[in-house]
């Protein structure tokens, strides 16, 4: 199984951007844990991370054909992009989307996900443990 694994916007401020909402672990360690906890599944992965809508609907779109699923952590996008919806719907691959905080207990306008009218299943508020969630979901679904 091969799995894309994408974060969006501010998630490369890991560790500097707000610590007590987000942790304080960097980037590096989120990418290093995923990468982990994929061998542990068995599962393939790969990680990308971008700041620009554009560029995320890029990805999105080549994913198509290449990888079983999609994990995604679409940031500030996942309440503002019907581009990225449109991108994850037009590809048809499986996908979970994954929050490090609980969306649902911040700010109102956080409640509203794009990304969960195309995700069949959304993670919020484990921090790293939700992309291990998120793995496991996939590798127990062969």
């Amino acid at each position: 199984m091969k799995l894309l694994v994408i974060n969006g916007p501010n998630l490369n401020m890991l560790g500097v951007r707000e610590p007590n909402l987000y942790g304080k672990e960097d980037y590096k360690a989120l990418v290093s844990y995923i990468k982990g906890v994929a061998k542990e599944n068995g599962v393939s992965v790969k990680v990308v991370q971008s700041n620009y809508e554009g560029k995320l609907v890029t990805i999105i779109q080549k994913a198509k054909d290449k990888f079983d699923g999609i994990i995604i952590n679409a940031g500030a996008y996942t309440h503002t992009s019907v581009a990225i919806l449109d991108a994850l719907k037009s590809v048809g691959l499986l996908t979970v989307e994954v929050h490090l905080t609980d969306i649902n207990s911040r700010e109102e306008f956080r409640r509203l996900s794009y990304v969960s009218m195309v995700a069949e299943k959304q993670i919020a508020g484990k921090g790293f443990a939700g992309y291990k969630q998120a793995i496991e979901y996939f590798a127990q679904r062969g």
